[in-house]
């Protein structure tokens, strides 16, 4: 079993600063989320057989960049044909008006306003959820996105309060997919886990 995939400061800071890299501005409140969806900024969550979205939340708050569900697409469809079981999005895109409501019921929620902030506020961050989970699919999960880690292509932060994979993706990995061969020959040759904490 890969060791688990613990988020750090430094790889928030890191989040944040690739998005702000990337031209990504924090979405203020539900009138600016609706016009980046009519806009086509965002797209929705791309459902499928192999990938299911959390039934609570909201509908505007089911979607993310489009690079973001190339990404989705990809795991799931991976994962779908590994394990015979879909993947469910638990969290998506939020508002900073959201995002401050969740801070006073969530105690694992980053800040709204700052220099660090979620990365959800952007779109470019979604959680799947892990409740459900055997330790070969746990296992499958680190090993696979570790190796997008590595490439540059995302930052992902393994919680366990409510359990989910934390995942912020670039826009390279649209630019420049990587195959899952190659992700798996990455992760295994970097000696594991470990390697994206150091990183």
């Amino acid at each position: 079993m890969p060791a688990p995939l613990k988020g750090t400061l430094e790889s928030l800071q890191r989040q944040n600063a690739k998005n702000e890299e990337e031209g990504l501005e924090r979405i203020l409140d539900e009138d600016d989320l609706s016009d980046r969806i009519a806009h086509k900024a965002l797209v929705p969550v791309p459902v499928s057989s192999s990938l299911g979205v959390n039934a609570d939340l909201p509908e505007t708050h089911r979607y993310c960049r489009p690079w973001t569900a190339t990404f989705l697409t990809d795991l799931s469809q991976a994962f779908s044909a590994r394990f015979k079981e879909p993947l469910q999005v638990t969290s998506a895109v939020r508002t900073v008006e959201y995002q401050k409501r969740l801070m006073h019921v969530n105690g694992n929620a980053t800040a709204a306003e700052g220099d660090i902030v979620s990365p959800h506020l952007t779109g470019a961050t979604i959680d799947i959820g892990k409740n459900g989970m055997g330790k070969a699919e746990i296992a499958w999960m680190r090993q696979r996105l570790l190796a997008l880690q590595l490439e540059g292509k995302l930052d992902v932060e393994e919680e366990f309060r409510q359990p989910c994979f934390h995942i912020t993706v670039y826009k390279s990995y649209a630019a420049d997919p990587v195959s899952p061969a190659t992700t798996a020959s990455k992760a295994h040759k970097t000696g594991g886990v470990q390697a994206a904490v150091k990183e």
